[in-house]
């Protein structure tokens, strides 16, 4: 499915695994939720896309205050959250590492029991670009993120909601023809009524 936000938030997708050395009976995840300069690959509209991120993308970015969720959902509890530093966001030379401790709960002892087993292997991170933050190279048909403004939530999914092959990553990226835009602008009317519809 498709989520539309009053703010564009994007969604993108890492790998999620259990700690390998539990301690002290703590629940703990790790895992990146940004490498930068791996290109990350976009088949939309049969043409491939590229986007990277930038190095230097996070500096200056609002991460004050992170929850890490379950599928992004605001109906089920928070699993940690970087305000009472139960979710550390650890920036390195390779990107953005994170480690949850997940809360001693129902909820945190199914999804932990599930990434530990690897039903759940995927983690996604919700962000927003700054303005000016990112530009996009016609020719490699690259877009490349120079500053992200701030990070949503990151949170572990089971199946994911924002794959490399949904449209909604096509309007992340210059649009080359009128047609492309006209089909993108359908698609999007398309999804607003069916979430209207079963929302």
């Amino acid at each position: 499915g498709i989520k539309v936000d009053k703010i564009k938030k994007e969604y993108r997708l890492m790998e999620i695994r259990a700690a390998p050395e539990p301690t002290n009976d703590e629940m703990i995840v790790e895992g990146y939720a940004i490498r930068f300069n791996e290109p990350a690959v976009f088949d939309v509209f049969g043409k491939e896309y590229r986007e990277v991120i930038d190095p230097g993308a996070l500096d200056g970015a609002d991460m004050r205050d992170v929850p890490f969720k379950y599928n992004h959902s605001d109906s089920v509890m928070i699993m940690a959250r970087t305000r009472n530093k139960t979710l550390e966001l650890i920036p390195d030379e390779n990107g953005l590492f994170i480690r949850a401790k997940l809360a001693n709960t129902t909820a945190g002892r199914d999804l932990y029991e599930l990434i530990r087993r690897g039903d759940i292997d995927k983690m996604s991170f919700a962000f927003t670009v700054a303005e000016d933050g990112d530009e996009y190279d016609r020719k490699t048909r690259t877009r490349t993120i120079k500053r992200i403004k701030k990070i949503w939530d990151v949170a572990a999914v089971d199946t994911p909601a924002y794959d490399t092959t949904s449209i909604s990553a096509r309007s992340f990226f210059e649009l080359e023809s009128e047609k492309e835009r006209e089909a993108l602008e359908r698609a999007e009317r398309r999804k607003r009524l069916l979430i209207m519809t079963y929302f």
